[in-house]
């Protein structure tokens, strides 16, 4: 038994169906400028799925995030595998992370570590598009197209924001993946409605604003106000010469634009400057502190999907000092996070997952990248045999630690986990079946999830 997500009427060739032409309402007629994903999310089918209130940060760390030298030391391995810096002990007996993490040992009880994860491609567009959409489908470097919506896209699709007026699915500041924007995380046959609702521009800066929200050059909420009560008096007047399906699709649309230019709940979750100095700090005076204190008020607000970008993880040399910049940030960042949704009595319903694309290799090479030239300090290259995933909240249980590798750090050990067994993990979260089939573009039904399976330890 499987349910089928039938989809929704075709489009024109920029993507905007014919009911979608007639729900621009207040947002066509005000140039708000506002995403294709308000524009035309009421001619979908309700939400089937999604019964549990609960939201998902992902922590994305674009390029290749190297396990051996955050979650998976290897203190015992020859020096040419165990990396550069000591384990240090954490809250939790026998779960040791890098000593460039001593912020996070501190919260070790709140999340849990996949050390056994893989998809056994070294591709940045093959592993990307494997761990946002689970799905292998012949992408690669030669051929990087997407060829299946991301989860995100899926969650917005299946769920829909939490609280009206907050767009469901956010990508701060970007969502992009290996140069590509939204790339796979992206809705791709699901229609653009679903692709994420970027804020751009960097939250960190005093100047941060979201242009999304901005209205036009001579409107002000007044006048929008008087718009609005204009199409909503033709709206009534057609409804009484016919009682057609797309008066409604209008009316529902034309309120979640209305309320997310105008309500209190997207214009205040996207105002940082609203949090304690002090908070900010915890979290860190940089983009990707303040990218993560931005997810979480998100959340808090009502999205539930959000993504955050953290660029520039391919070291294939000079990873000392790339992650000696790095490391510390994110420090601050997981650490802050745990502590501040902690306080808030939000921990339970939102679940927090860093990871990338891929790992890096175990063995360190010399800095030249497989060439004869020398490039830099030693580095890692990429491996997608074993990598980690860190998980916590919304209902994942912290202090775990799932799967091993071997004694080098190569290749699963035990407990092996995919990235379907990840994201079948996530829908357990958001209260989705993860036996759920889309429509292809071809009519066919094709399975969200090749393994449907959760890590059930984790529950």
């Amino acid at each position: 038994m499987f349910r089928l997500d039938l989809g929704s009427p075709g489009r024109y060739c920029d993507g905007l169906n014919r009911r979608s032409f007639l729900q621009l309402g207040v947002a066509g007629m005000a140039s708000l400028g506002l995403p294709q994903i308000l524009r035309a999310r009421a001619d979908s089918p309700p939400p089937a799925g999604g019964t549990r209130n609960t939201s998902v940060i992902l922590l994305w760390l674009d390029g290749g995030p190297g396990h051996m030298d955050m979650y998976d030391m290897k203190p015992d391995a020859p020096e040419e595998y165990r990396g550069i810096w000591r384990p240090i002990r954490t809250r939790v007996p026998g779960m040791d992370i890098t000593e460039l993490y001593p912020k996070q040992a501190r919260y070790t009880d709140k999340f849990s570590i996949v050390r056994s994860l893989h998809h056994n491609t070294g591709d940045h567009f093959a592993g990307g598009h494997r761990m946002l959409t689970t799905k292998d489908m012949g992408v690669s470097g030669a051929n990087n197209a997407g060829r299946f919506p991301g989860i995100g896209a899926i969650v917005s699709r299946e769920v829909g924001p939490r609280r009206p007026g907050m767009p469901a699915y956010v990508g701060v500041p970007s969502a992009y993946s290996i140069g590509l924007s939204p790339g796979y995380f992206g809705a791709n046959f699901l229609g653009h409605r679903y692709n994420p609702f970027q804020t751009g521009g960097d939250p960190n800066s005093p100047n941060f604003r979201v242009e999304n929200l901005n209205l036009a050059n001579g409107l002000s909420l007044p006048r929008l106000e008087d718009r609005r009560g204009l199409v909503r008096h033709f709206d009534t007047a057609r409804r009484q010469l016919e009682s057609h399906p797309d008066s409604q699709a209008m009316d529902r649309f034309s309120q979640e634009a209305y309320e997310f230019v105008t309500g209190p709940n997207a214009r205040e979750a996207f105002s940082l400057e609203r949090e304690e100095p002090r908070l900010r700090d915890l979290y860190g005076r940089h983009q990707w502190g303040q990218s993560t204190l931005l997810a979480r008020r998100l959340v808090e607000a009502g999205a539930t999907f959000v993504t955050v970008l953290f660029a520039g993880w391919d070291h294939h040399w000079d990873l000392q000092a790339g992650y000696e910049n790095y490391l510390p940030k994110v420090d601050s960042c997981v650490s802050a996070l745990f502590h501040d949704l902690d306080q808030r009595g939000l921990l339970d319903t939102t679940l927090v997952m860093l990871c990338g694309e891929f790992s890096r290799t175990p063995r360190m090479n010399d800095g030249r990248n497989g060439g004869p030239t020398q490039l830099g300090t030693p580095g890692r290259d990429h491996w997608g045999d074993s990598m980690f995933c860190l998980m916590g909240g919304g209902g994942v249980k912290g202090g775990r630690i799932i799967g091993s590798t071997d004694r080098l750090g190569q290749r699963p050990a035990s407990r092996p986990v995919t990235p379907s067994n990840i994201h079948a993990t996530i829908y357990q979260v958001l209260g989705i079946d993860p036996r759920l089939h889309l429509m292809d573009p071809v009519g066919r039904p094709v399975a969200v999830l090749d393994d449907p399976t959760a890590i059930s330890e984790l529950f």
